[in-house]
């Protein structure tokens, strides 16, 4: 019988191969190559994937929240007396807003449902802060996580080439907080431990912002 510690160590070991992977080929995050090395495991050993989520869901969403609390850690190391906090603030703002408006404006127009239009609405936080927002919104959960982790491989993938030239480790970091969430902060810490803190700084406050405006602002639309 398939049990916790069987889909814990599948995932482990998952893991601890990709690793190696992912240092000659670190344009590809780890999260990508290690679910491919799951599906793999999955299928060789006749493992159903419904039985797989079945038992390793519960487990892993309560580490989830558990891992996105102590990036406290690194924050707490950070200098914030020479943060340019105008500047920072009009760039969280920015983000937020626009990381919630494009994917819905997207969603709209191509005629989907309201409940998908409020799941393209949690693309802007990292998976344990969208799936609050989600249930609030009554979005489709199974949906946000796609659409979170989605666009966090996206981001993590192509940050190479995007910010190839960007040599301020401050300034990518930042952006791969933003944009990408708990993958782009893993790729930051990869890129310096200056854009790791600052990647977690910025996927940590935006969290904060954006959960406390978006579910205001849609419920304030809905009792309209």
């Amino acid at each position: 019988m398939f049990t916790v510690l069987s889909g814990f160590f599948i995932t482990l070991i998952a893991y601890l191969v990709a690793k190696p992977i992912n240092k000659r080929l670190p344009q590809i995050p780890v999260i990508v190559i290690g679910m491919f090395l799951i599906i793999g495991l999955l299928l060789s050993f006749g493992i159903r994937y419904e039985s797989y989520m079945a038992q390793v869901n519960p487990l892993f969403n309560r580490l989830l929240g558990y891992v996105t609390v102590a990036l406290a850690i690194p924050l707490a190391a950070m200098r914030y007396d020479d943060l340019p906090l105008k500047a920072m603030l009009g760039i969280l703002v920015f983000a937020s807003i626009s990381a919630v408006a494009l994917p819905m404006g997207l969603a709209y127009l191509l005629h989907m449902t309201d409940s998908s239009i409020m799941a393209f609405a949690t693309r802007a936080v990292t998976t344990p802060i969208a799936i609050n927002i989600a249930t609030l919104l009554h979005a489709p959960m199974s949906m946000v996580i796609l659409i979170v982790i989605l666009s966090g491989v996206i981001g993590a993938a192509f940050s190479p080439l995007i910010l190839r030239h960007i040599n301020d480790e401050r300034a990518s970091g930042l952006a791969l907080g933003l944009a990408a969430h708990a993958i782009g902060t893993a790729q930051a810490w990869q890129r310096g431990s200056v854009a790791g803190r600052y990647a977690a700084f910025g996927m940590a406050v935006n969290a904060v912002f954006t959960a406390i405006w978006l579910p205001t602002f849609i419920l304030y639309l809905q009792k309209m």
